[in-house]
């Protein structure tokens, strides 16, 4: 099937790195997709497995794919490479490891099309996050080619990894209102060891060693923008959850790391946030992270956190003698709401 680069409605850019084992199921996913006017562009990244074979297989089956073959340079780096030739309406960035349902990209292009949507959020779990999003998984996004055409200077962070995906859609939400939403796009995650995020999290000397940079890359959109005022509660959601929650509480630090990470995040917040967060929306923010952010060291946060959980595993305890596994449920989850909130 052959497509005029006119008529290409969505570009699918596939970074692709050792993915012998996964490649062709990924393929052949967006292959019998509902909607056909597409094109897949597929990113090897330097595999040094069958990869390549494979991909070089399905160019040949198929008109609609195209093969781009760098050096080894990393996941954010392919898709920057992906989305230079992509020609569609709209850009999709899947993982070469995962599939989608088969109407999965005519479902968001119908939504995207009814009011031209610059970023349409994808799939039940993502949708969930509105209407504060602060940030997307790659998969989470289906956004307007033009809307990223317009503002170039927003790309995958290169050399950047966990968090590439964060910082990208991060900078790309505080840009626009114009966001829809298709809870019904299925996408199929796979989980294994070999993912690059699990390899990359298991390395916490690297990611701590990254996070500057991530305070950087905001540091400077934020100004060039002149956005500090008016996102400041969608600058301080995503300091909560990527360095804090997912970092900080999530990853296993011994003290100096923990000293190091605390003091990096108080900064940050304090020079570049706080000033500029007004009241009401400091209430849309956990009041463990404002205890992080006001503590003197890592310490005092720590003490204070392991009382929280303390607190919450007693009442889950007690929770168990309840009779009613439905009212069991509710409280539970009202619990961890009152104390996590």
């Amino acid at each position: 099937m052959r497509i005029s680069t006119i008529d290409i409605l969505v570009s699918v850019i596939v970074p692709v790195y050792n993915a012998e084992r996964y490649i062709s199921e990924t393929i052949e996913s967006i292959l019998n997709q509902s909607l056909s006017n597409i094109e897949i562009i597929l990113v090897n990244d330097g595999s040094i497995d069958s990869s390549l074979i494979i991909c070089e297989q399905y160019l040949q089956k198929d008109s609609r794919i195209k093969l781009v073959n760098q050096n080894n340079s990393g996941v954010s780096i392919a898709r920057n490479n992906g989305l230079k030739i992509a020609n569609g309406e709209y850009v999709f960035f899947m993982d070469s490891d995962d599939t989608i349902d088969s109407n999965f990209l005519n479902s968001s292009y119908n939504v995207a099309k009814k009011q031209n949507f610059d970023i349409v959020v994808v799939g039940e779990y993502c949708c969930q996050r509105l209407p504060n999003v602060f940030a997307l998984p790659t998969w989470g996004q289906f956004l307007r080619h033009d809307f990223l055409k317009k503002h170039s200077d927003i790309r995958f962070p290169e050399n950047i990894q966990p968090c590439e995906d964060g910082l990208f859609s991060h900078q790309l939400l505080a840009l626009t209102k114009n966001i829809g939403e298709n809870p019904h796009g299925i996408y199929n995650y796979r989980h294994h060891e070999d993912q690059n995020h699990k390899i990359s999290n298991n390395n916490v000397e690297k990611v701590l060693a990254q996070i500057p940079s991530w305070f950087e890359i905001l540091g400077n959109f934020y100004k060039n923008y002149n956005l500090f005022e008016s996102q400041a509660l969608h600058l301080a959601l995503f300091i909560e959850h990527e360095p804090f929650q997912l970092r900080y509480l999530s990853m296993s630090l011994n003290e100096n790391q923990k000293a190091h990470l605390h003091e990096l995040i108080k900064e940050f917040m304090q020079k570049k946030v706080l000033p500029f967060l007004k009241d009401e929306d400091k209430k849309k923010l956990s009041n463990y992270f404002l205890f992080f952010i006001d503590s003197k060291g890592y310490s005092e946060f720590d003490k204070y956190y392991q009382g929280l959980k303390l607190k919450y595993k007693i009442k889950l305890f007690l929770i168990k003698f309840m009779p009613i596994s439905k009212i069991r449920k509710k409280v539970r989850k009202e619990l961890r709401l009152s104390i996590y909130r």
